[in-house]
């Protein structure tokens, strides 16, 4: 899967997380779970609504810039990379830290309450990690190729440039001839 591809995937599981809050919200979807278990109420409903749909606006956005291959959060920005990958997995640690004291206070309530909350707390953390890596390899290859320039005489750079471009690709999901 290309990391254009997980990164919609994470954005449509939660735009369905959003949808289905809503649904229950409305007492459209009695099948759903309640709407006590769908949030921690540190935020009034409607709120939270507009703060998740806003949410949905940016990751949307991130997403078309992957895929066209253009954008702030597809260049490479080598402050970038290291504080999402820390941002992300921190915040990833802390939901399944909070998962666990809420086992440890309420174990009755061990798949119901928090579950909710806590899986699509990860899921956005696993965006903001996709995103960290990104960077994180295009800084790796960047340093790859610059070393390799240096290494090589002036007349032989267009196969660095080449041999760069093919690492950007296979690091997308292509093979180095461009193809999927």
């Amino acid at each position: 899967m290309t990391r254009t591809a997980l990164l919609w995937t994470l954005l449509a599981l939660f735009a369905a997380r959003v949808f289905g809050q809503l649904a229950v919200a409305l007492e459209a979807a009695p099948f759903l779970p309640p709407m006590e278990e769908w949030q921690s109420g540190l935020l009034p409903y409607p709120v939270l609504l507009v703060s998740q749909v806003a949410l949905i606006a940016g990751l949307a956005a991130i997403c078309r810039q992957f895929g066209r291959r253009s954008g702030y959060f597809v260049e490479p920005h080598q402050w970038l990379g290291r504080p999402l990958w820390i941002v992300g997995w921190l915040y990833a640690g802390a939901m399944v830290v909070r998962y666990a004291v809420w086992m440890a206070i309420k174990p009755e309530a061990r798949w119901t309450g928090d579950l909710i909350p806590v899986v699509f707390h990860i899921v956005l953390a696993s965006f903001v990690i996709v995103v960290a890596d990104h960077h994180r390899r295009l800084r790796s290859q960047r340093t790859w190729v610059a070393s390799e320039r240096a290494s090589e005489p002036r007349e032989r750079s267009a196969p660095a440039e080449r041999r760069a471009r093919e690492c950007v690709g296979e690091s997308e999901g292509r093979s180095p001839s461009g193809t999927q």
